[in-house]
């Protein structure tokens, strides 16, 4: 499957969009560990903290590829 130059925008978008929403709710996440009057469980944190590796991974994995479908490069 060749993907064309606006299929690579789309993707080169949605992982921007994925790593900067991901980034600011990891620091949101940090923010409210370091609050005391916001006690959570640490399985609340352990399962957030991994939601944010794995759409930040996702993330940069369609910056990857909508860069090489819209910039045109190959491997």
């Amino acid at each position: 499957m060749k993907l064309e130059k606006k299929d690579g925008a789309l993707l080169l978008a949605i992982g921007i969009w994925n790593i900067v929403i991901w980034s600011n709710f990891a620091k949101n996440l940090a923010k409210t560990a370091k609050d005391p009057e916001q006690s959570r469980p640490a399985p609340y944190y352990i399962a957030h903290a991994v939601l944010i590796v794995v759409d930040l991974a996702l993330g940069g994995l369609l910056v990857r590829l909508g860069g090489k479908a819209f910039f045109g490069r190959k491997g």
